[in-house]
């Protein structure tokens, strides 16, 4: 063996090795080798930021494999992934085994490949590069900002809010999307407003118009608040129409309706979140499955290129491949004369060259079905098809616009349009978020000519009340933070999963909703270091770290320029704000035993009500409790037990519901809802794993098929199996002496690890 190529995941070896052939050895890093300590210092900030490395202990084998392999190896390959991380494990590598003296008098070589396959790695083998220090060089002024933000405010969150909690300098501004959302529906203000629609009939098509013009005025949408006025606008349009619709104008367009760009990493979290339901992380998960290699019969191939991408770039090979697949499969009015270009957004695009797509367009999704689990299949679907559609011919929309007067008052207006010439969509069609409406294809009108007379069947009033704006879902959290700027493609999983593990946030009908301690640590955050959460501070160090990478700025000065007005702002804080600060809000109530404020106030199980006069006066009511002398709050339905009404009614956990012939009867519902993790139970493989409270209020996680399969552990379930023992789950834990672990659930095993 005279050559030695490293990759990151051991999924990839055998298909490269396969590839390359005799005199190869392919080895994986398993991620990555090195990492800064979990201790003080590790970032020595009076020395120009030098960054002390430690050998992650869970890859240390793999570490002595690939230093005992290199021993009997002449040329070294490191072929990492290419972005800022992979070039980041290519140099510790490299690091380490020169640090172990087995580099002398051999050659090192970067390759990089967008896709496992054998042209690209031949092609890659056959040209390669130096590591290139800029890019190295942006993972470490990442690696480092983060960990001086995380052990710098961290343990100022334990002092002025609670133990065991950490900030992030990329989640809290995310964590501040979240919040801020959650505050504006709760400022929001529900307001009524009324339409007035106009039904009509022609040639057996039934359609309705918009009233758009009541005398001479566009009618606004708050113009008719209430069923009153409504009403007496619908009189008189019956009065002066008797009857008939009058067409005034009739508007036909032609428009076209262009393809999406192939998928980015973020776009396709969302889309994937939009259509599949599927979580940030989980895409990614599958979609490394995809790109590793998938086994199709006797060949393993990779399916799709990188997934952490931020361009829409397709090579001049892909597009050639996907237009003679066009014209074969379709009639060519589906071929655009020219390749389509597409512009990218990222100013540092040049690190990832391609946009995800399929290895190879012919590769059909019906065609490899039988080799792909059913989320696989679903994913590599959805990026075949966009990819397809996106050098496409455009769609051809006829859109129709149609007046209607009543009488002398009123004029409504009818829209509708219909799919021409489907082009693209006759193969995909892009999701749409929340808040935002449905194209109207398909939403038929008659045809109409200027002049003619429709029969008026109805003028119906319709109540409408406005909605506040929706929550956050997976989906357009991730369309957030890109629009923002805040994190990169290979972050927005790793935020999201973050949020949730610290509990700052919950998932509630798939939509994000902030707990108590997320409100709390947001408000301090914002109170207090409000520079360092704002959204255009985070995203102009992202676009630093990416000048860095791209060698136009130099990163010990970047990191300088951070830290001393940081530190400052540290100190000052731990100095001048007390926890009562933070933690309390005194309110514009008395307390009904003593007199003194009200407050709210934060314990381990979330927010309260308590008085300021603690602990001289030790009243205290949960914030969803109701005031004494209020009457119970009754449910509209009665005790299954008793048939008594069932209430709300508050205990020292909170609210739940119980039986109003309490205690003769002492039946009783839980409010808290199994919280969702997206984790498969190990167990019965079945089921999904879920948050539960205990009856005594802790939080601890079991299988929803529950009593089918009785599987549960304490802690937090993460998606990654044990390096150990091979068990698909390990879980996170926390303790008092090191901090956040990952550990192993299963008997026996004994497997943890620090984070």
């Amino acid at each position: 063996m005279k050559n030695l190529v490293i990759v990151e995941s051991p999924a990839k070896c055998k298909t490269i090795t396969k590839y390359l052939g005799e005199g190869f050895k392919v080895l994986a890093s398993y991620g990555h080798v090195r990492d800064l300590p979990a201790k003080k210092d590790a970032v020595q900030v009076n020395d120009h930021f030098k960054m002390t490395y430690q050998t992650i202990e869970r890859n240390s084998k793999h570490v002595d494999e690939i230093a005992r392999a290199m021993k009997q190896a002449d040329t070294l390959y490191l072929a990492t992934d290419p972005d800022r991380e992979g070039e980041a494990i290519s140099w510790h590598v490299y690091e380490l085994l020169k640090a172990k003296r087995l580099l002398k008098d051999k050659t090192v070589k970067r390759v990089v490949f967008h896709e496992i396959t054998k042209s690209a790695i031949t092609a890659a083998m056959a040209t390669p590069r130096e590591i290139s220090m800029p890019l190295v060089n942006a993972q470490q002024a990442r690696r480092a900002l983060d960990y001086l933000v995380g052990f710098t405010l961290s343990p100022l969150l334990w002092k002025k809010v609670a133990r065991g909690l950490s900030a992030g300098r990329v989640q809290s501004p995310a964590l501040r999307l979240i919040v801020e959302r959650e505050e504006e529906i709760e400022r929001f203000v529900v307001q009524e407003y009324w339409s007035i629609l106009a039904h009509s009939t022609k040639e057996k098509i039934d359609f309705s118009a918009k009233l758009a013009v009541f005398k001479g005025e566009a009618l606004k949408q708050f113009d008719l608040q209430n069923t009153e006025g409504a009403s007496a606008v619908k009189i008189q349009i019956e009065a002066a129409a008797k009857g008939q619709l009058t067409v005034l104008k009739v508007e036909k367009k032609q428009k076209k309706r262009q393809p999406s760009p192939p998928f980015i990493t973020s776009t396709l979290q969302q889309e994937a979140a939009r259509k599949l339901g599927f979580t940030a992380k989980k895409t990614m998960q599958i979609a490394q499955n995809l790109y590793e290699g998938i086994a199709l019969g006797k060949e393993t191939v990779g399916l799709i290129s990188y997934m952490r991408t931020d361009s829409v770039a397709l090579s001049q090979e892909a597009l050639n491949e996907i237009r003679a697949f066009i014209e074969k499969e379709y009639d060519l009015d589906h071929l655009p004369e020219t390749p389509r270009v597409f512009k990218t957004k990222s100013k540092n695009a040049q690190e990832a060259h391609e946009a995800i797509r399929p290895t190879s367009i012919l590769r059909k999704p019906e065609d490899i079905k039988g080799f792909l689990n059913s989320d696989q299949f679903r994913l590599y679907q959805l990026i075949w098809q966009r990819t397809l559609a996106s050098q496409m011919q455009y769609a051809l929309m006829d859109t129709v616009g149609v007046d209607l007067g009543a009488g002398d008052i009123a004029v409504f207006r009818a829209t509708g349009s219909v799919i021409a010439k489907p082009g693209f969509l006759s193969v995909y069609q892009e999701g749409v978020d929340d808040g935002k409406e449905e194209n109207e294809e398909g939403k038929r009108l008659p045809a109409l000519k200027e002049g003619e007379i429709l029969p008026l069947r109805e003028v119906e009033t319709k109540q409408h009340f406005t909605e506040p704006p929706p929550r956050y879902s997976e989906a357009t959290l991730v369309k957030a933070l890109e629009e923002f700027g805040i994190g990169r493609p290979s972050t927005y999983a790793s935020i999201i999963s973050t949020l949730q593990q610290r509990e700052y946030a919950t998932l509630e009908s798939k939509r994000f909703k902030p707990t108590d301690v997320g409100r709390v640590v947001n408000k301090f955050l914002t109170t207090y270091f409000d520079r360092y959460v704002d959204y255009h501070f985070t995203a102009g160090l992202e676009d630093d770290l990416d000048s860095v990478s791209r060698g136009e700025k130099e990163w010990v000065p970047l990191l300088e320029a951070f830290w001393q007005p940081f530190h400052q702002q540290v100190e000052q804080i731990e100095g001048s704000v007390k926890r009562s600060d933070v933690t309390q809000e005194v309110m514009d109530e008395a307390c009904p035993k003593c007199g003194k404020p009200l407050s709210t106030r934060l314990s381990r199980n979330g927010r309260f009500i308590g008085c300021t006069g603690y602990p001289d006066c030790d009243y205290t009511r949960p914030m969803e409790g109701e005031a004494p002398a209020s009457l119970p709050e009754l449910l509209e339905r009665n005790c299954p037990k008793c048939d008594k009404p069932l209430q709300y009614r508050v205990g020292r956990y909170g609210r739940f519901i119980g039986c109003s012939g309490y205690p003769e009867c002492k039946y009783i519902e839980s409010l808290n809802k199994p919280e969702s993790t997206g984790v498969d139970c190990p167990e019965c493989q079945k089921g999904e794993l879920v948050g539960r409270k205990s009856r005594y209020g802790k939080l601890f996680y079991s299988c929803n098929r529950y009593p089918d399969c009785k599987y549960a552990v304490w802690n937090k379930p993460i998606n990654e199996p044990c390096p150990k023992c091979a068990w698909p789950l390990l879980t996170l834990k926390e303790t008092k002496r090191r901090g956040m672990e990952k550990v192993c659930p299963k008997e026996g095993c004994g497997y943890a690890e620090q984070i």
